[in-house]
């Protein structure tokens, strides 16, 4: 059986326009699953980040890795823009199977 390999970047936020969280995994349902429950000590757990607005996949860590560094660097607007083009409404992803 064909074993493919993915890691994704995600931005969780607590609303629209609110707090934001950009993370890197490679088992997404399973970290947001965390992140909702309030597992992961820290940040998103502090600031009740529990709705994922925005993910990227990609086929190797180092790529995920890159894009999650650079992202982090952005201005918060760049951010923003990013999210609203894919998701204007900053809808939870994670619920009713959106990933």
């Amino acid at each position: 059986m064909f074993n493919e390999r993915r890691f994704y970047i995600y931005v969780m936020a607590n609303r629209k326009n609110g707090t934001i969280y950009v993370g890197m995994t490679r088992s997404l349902a399973k970290r947001i699953y965390q992140h909702q429950l309030g597992s992961i000590e820290g940040f998103t757990k502090r600031y009740g980040l529990k709705r994922l607005v925005y993910y990227e996949v990609f086929p190797t860590a180092v790529g995920a890795i890159q894009r999650e560094k650079n992202i982090k660097k952005w201005p918060r607007r760049w951010k923003i823009e990013m999210i609203e083009k894919r998701n204007p409404e900053w809808q939870d992803l994670s619920k009713d199977g959106l990933i």
